[in-house]
């Protein structure tokens, strides 16, 4: 039997931006294979490098190191053998829907009789037959990523990726058109070899993939690389695919560890700086809740996604908070309240706040952000020079969330106050720093 050919490696990949003592890693050694006939999904929790990575592969950006070889060759520049279908549809909305998938074709010197055929054809293919001459203002959200959809094999890439492609799409439009993709590929219709498919949704890697790479952040960084042996089409309730979904939370969900690392090290020290999670305590106080009514104060991950109607997205951070103050461990893809949980969870209002303000007095961040108030005239600063602090250990972006978060739990645990009109902050009054 012969073995497929591979189309895509990446070898030893490192995305760092910045200079000097403001560089911080977006992706760190990444080794990736991509063979013929595999379709493959890169899912990991925002800020993690899926997109970065994806942007890399396809020769839009250049790797700070390492080398992306396809059939062998480097990738110098814009991979012509490849293309991506963005979250967002990208459409140019003064022309129809066919002048929309014929520029692709146009860019390339295709002649217009040509395109035009191609064009006809590709949107039949997807479903479009008959919308031709419409614009992208008469289109649902589904059909117009239809468009891009065929677009994107209007070029007969070898290797199509897709960039979140059904994240801004209802529920129902966004199941129809991952079938009408899964239809195409499995059918042979499209002329592309593999897929490469960027997701924070991990039902819906499991649904589509054969393979699943799933990703973590802090840097950026392959942790799993599991397979995917299901036939078509995949039932979600069916024990494997669960089993399957499951694995990939407890790659994600990691295991909880000895807390000095669990906390990492302050802004600005030798060690890596860990973020604090963006969730709001309301939030977190219900994650716990729920745990605590669970029988001996556990659950599976998993299963939580479904209960508390909400994404992984939004679960993995809540989770790490949870982990990060002590009030839950994880092991396994399951997560086990604490007895600080069980006690914050069971407790009154103002008992909840001065737990909370105890536990993230003992995290490095926030210990660097009091100390540094402590020693500031009249005990504030500007929101804008402690970002500027941050700036040294994280991009602009995630140094402002991370004041903002900080700002809301400091708040919350009254030790922090915050004026709006001149975005000064300062500690609470009678909230020493040392505890």
């Amino acid at each position: 039997m012969t073995m497929p050919a591979t189309l895509l490696e990446v070898r030893g990949v490192h995305q760092i931006y910045g200079t000097g003592e403001r560089r911080f890693t977006a992706v760190q050694d990444i080794n990736l294979t991509l063979k013929e006939g595999e379709f493959v999904a890169l899912v990991g929790p925002s800020g993690c490098g899926k997109s970065t990575l994806l942007r890399i592969i396809t020769g839009l950006n250049k790797p700070s190191s390492g080398v992306v070889l396809y059939r062998d060759n480097v990738v110098d520049g814009v991979n012509p053998h490849a293309t991506i279908v963005f979250q967002t549809f990208a459409l140019f909305p003064w022309l129809t829907v066919q002048q929309n998938v014929e520029i692709a074709l146009k860019v390339r010197g295709v002649a217009q009789k040509e395109r035009a055929e191609k064009a006809v054809a590709l949107l039949d293919k997807v479903g479009l037959d008959g919308f031709e001459n419409a614009y992208p203002r008469e289109l649902s959200g589904g059909m117009r990523q239809k468009v891009g959809f065929a677009r994107a094999m209007a070029v007969e890439p070898e290797l199509l990726c897709l960039d979140e492609p059904f994240s801004a799409l209802d529920v129902l439009s966004a199941e129809a058109l991952r079938g009408e993709l899964l239809e195409l590929w499995e059918a042979g219709d499209i002329p592309t070899k593999a897929i490469l498919l960027v997701t924070h949704n991990i039902e819906e890697a499991i649904s589509l993939a054969d393979r699943v790479v799933v990703m973590a952040k802090e840097p950026g960084r392959i942790i799993a690389d599991l397979t995917v042996d299901l036939p078509h089409p995949r039932q979600r309730k069916d024990a494997d695919f669960i089993h399957k979904v499951d694995m990939v939370y407890a790659a994600l969900a990691g295991q909880t560890q000895p807390e000095a690392l669990e906390m990492g090290s302050e802004p600005g020290g030798a060690g890596r700086t860990r973020t604090l999670p963006d969730v709001q305590v309301t939030n977190l106080a219900g994650l716990l809740e729920a745990l605590a009514n669970k029988p001996d104060d556990r659950a599976d991950i998993y299963q939580l996604v479904d209960e508390l109607k909400i994404d992984s997205n939004h679960l993995f951070p809540l989770a790490e908070a949870a982990e990060l103050l002590g009030f839950a461990s994880i092991a396994k893809g399951d997560m086990t309240l604490t007895a600080l949980g069980q006690t914050f969870a069971d407790a009154s209002i103002l008992t909840r706040k001065e737990i909370f303000a105890a536990r993230i007095r003992r995290l490095p961040m926030f210990r660097w952000l009091l100390n540094l108030l402590e020693r500031a005239d009249a005990h504030r600063l500007g929101w804008d020079v402690i970002q500027s602090a941050l700036e040294f250990d994280f991009p602009p972006v995630e140094a402002e969330k991370q004041v903002e978060v900080a700002v809301h739990w400091g708040r919350y645990a009254e030790l922090l106050t915050y004026d709006d009109d001149t975005a000064l902050i300062s500690l609470e009054e009678e909230a020493p720093v040392h505890a």
